[in-house]
């Protein structure tokens, strides 16, 4: 049960099934327990926020119904997620959607990458920041996970 309490409830809105499964792998090489849920669309994302705030979000850009910009808008617009800390995790580099994403709120932004190995690192580094005493709208500078 104590494992349990230290579980960290994490997010992840993403219409594509493949991409999900590399997260959760990228995921269990942190080796810390969580629960990972998933929102195949920013429809569904809603739904669900509503049931129960993450300890994080990771958002996919390109979604269908309402794409991970437009979340990010509605989320920063409701006061309830406030502390919530949101990730665009995208396949999308362009740097108009990069600086749309940090305009919009987000917190930092998350470029899928090649490899299990090169996410489980960039995760470790989301992971390893004290959410809580964090600058949540961090300079331009520190707003790419590298």
């Amino acid at each position: 049960m104590g494992a349990l309490a230290l579980q960290r409830d994490i997010m992840l809105a993403e219409d594509d099934a493949d991409d999900v499964e590399i997260f959760d792998l990228g995921l269990k090489g942190l080796e810390f327990p969580y629960l990972l849920r998933h929102a195949e669309n920013g429809d569904v994302l809603f739904i669900m926020l509503k049931d129960k705030l993450p300890y994080i979000l990771f958002l996919d850009i390109h979604m269908p119904c309402k794409d991970g910009i437009a979340c990010i808008v509605e989320i920063r617009k409701n006061r309830e997620y406030d502390k919530m800390p949101v990730i665009m995790y995208t396949s999308e580099i362009s740097k108009k959607i990069i600086e749309e994403a940090y305009r919009s709120g987000a917190n930092l932004y998350l470029a899928k990458t090649n490899t299990i190995a090169d996410l489980t690192d960039k995760l470790r580094k989301i992971f390893s920041i004290d959410w809580d005493n964090y600058l949540h709208f961090p300079p331009h500078s520190q707003f790419i996970v590298d």
